[in-house]
C-alpha cells in the first residue's frame, strides 16, 4: 500500500532559531504585531509499505536516521494511506 507521511522538524526549546529571529524582526518592520517566530522544516513523503504501522516505524526511523538531529531536533509525523 502507499502511503503519506507529513514530517515537522523543529528546534528544541532553547536553541537560537536565527531564521525565525530574522523573520520576526522583518515582520516587525513591517508594523506587525509579532511576538516571536520559529521556523520548521515540513517533509512530505509517499512511500510503500504493508501497514501504517510500518510506515510509521520507516518514517521514525527516517527521522531519527536522517531528518533530525536529536541533539538539537524535535520532530513529529503523522502518516496516512494514500487516497
Amino acid at each position: 500500500m502507499e502511503y503519506i507521511a507529513r514530517v515537522e522538524v523543529s528546534l528544541k526549546p532553547g536553541h537560537s532559531d536565527p531564521e525565525g529571529e530574522t523573520t520576526k524582526n522583518s515582520l516587525k518592520e513591517l508594523n506587525y504585531p509579532v511576538r516571536d517566530v520559529r521556523v520548521s522544516k515540513v517533509y512530505l513523503i509517499r512511500l510503500e509499505a504493508s501497514s501504517v504501522e510500518e510506515a510509521e516505524s520507516l518514517v521514525d526511523e527516517m527521522c531519527r536516521r536522517l531528518l533530525a538531529n536529536p541533539v538539537k531536533d524535535d520532530y513529529k509525523f503523522k502518516v496516512e494511506e494514500k487516497p
